[in-house]
């Protein structure tokens, strides 16, 4: 998957780093002690931006909310230091994503009474991976897309029900909180609600519509808005060798796409030769990370203004 790397990010990473250190994790006493004695104020760990920015808009700074994923890294693909595993340990809340996201939980010990699955109601809705491919990309090795898709919050009923999850959990650690929690909650899914309608109208434009994307992680917005997608491996900052270059063109002879999903911006010459096959690219972020400028909602509304763009398009 895109690895994401800029200033924002880093200071994003830094800010939590600092966080981290100052409520004592590199220290003896523990740090939900320490915050309550400094502070009163509750620690929040989060393990993608989607859980961050939910908690964000449902706490405001009733609570300390880190997410100390680095920024050049995938955090579905992250295995945390022993420090930070430290201040998960110490954390009042964990939020998960679940679906298979956390596979570094399995080889730790955190505490079972501070852990939080936002997807333990939605398991009937998971999509399995049937066709599982392992590939290398960047400076992380092998890795394979197999089990469960775990890109949850592409689908913003989904999001809707994590953030839902977020909120009792946070009103069971601030029952004193639950009016200001639940009228937070509902202005978020105000503008859940409106982001699905505007993705609905945006792929809605071209009915089966057929698609490709640059890599399998978009399973939830394909079940979603029912579309006619097909995946392949390919990373926006690598040129595709040319042996994958034929895999495309056997696929476009199965798939007649025009319009290609990426979760970055391809390199220039990437583009170009997918313009050459009359193929244009349509960036569409799924913001495990946060972005450069806005935030998690401020993303998904100019993802669904791209596809809204090139689809609308006679």
């Amino acid at each position: 998957m895109t690895k994401y790397s800029n200033s924002r990010e880093s200071f994003f990473l830094a800010t939590s780093l600092a966080a981290i250190a100052g409520l004592g994790v590199f220290g003896c006493q523990p740090m939900a002690e320490q915050a309550t004695e400094r502070t009163g104020v509750p620690v929040v760990f989060t393990t993608n931006y989607p859980l961050f920015y939910f908690t964000e808009r449902i706490a405001g700074d009733r609570v300390k909310l880190v997410f100390p994923a680095p920024a050049d890294v995938d955090p579905a693909e992250w295995m945390p230091e022993d420090a930070i595993i430290r201040g998960f340990q110490e954390a009042d809340l964990i939020l998960l994503n679940g679906a298979g996201y956390e596979a570094w939980v399995e080889r730790v010990s955190l505490p079972a009474t501070a852990l939080v699955d936002t997807t333990a109601g939605l398991r009937e809705r998971f999509i399995e991976i049937t066709e599982a491919v392992t590939h290398s990309h960047g400076p992380h090795g092998l890795h394979t897309h197999a089990g469960t898709a775990f890109t949850t919050w592409l689908d913003p009923r989904l999001a809707t029900e994590q953030a839902r999850a977020i909120r009792d959990a946070l009103i069971r650690l601030l029952p004193e909180q639950a009016e200001d929690f639940t009228a937070r909650f509902d202005r978020l899914a105000v503008d859940l609600v409106a982001l699905d309608t505007s993705l609905e109208e945006a792929f809605g434009s071209r009915p089966g519509e057929p698609l490709l994307a640059s890599h399998p992680v978009y399973q939830y917005l394909e079940a979603r808005y029912a579309l006619n997608l097909r995946s392949l491996h390919w990373e926006p900052d690598e040129v595709p060798e040319e042996e994958e270059w034929a895999e495309l063109d056997r696929l476009l002879a199965e798939q007649p796409a025009r319009f290609m999903v990426w979760e970055d911006e391809p390199l220039a010459e990437t583009a170009d030769r997918l313009t050459e096959r009359g193929v244009a690219v349509i960036t569409y972020n799924p913001g495990a990370q946060p972005p450069e400028e806005g935030d998690w909602l401020a993303l998904m509304r100019e993802n669904a203004a791209r596809v809204q763009a090139a689809l609308g398009r006679p």
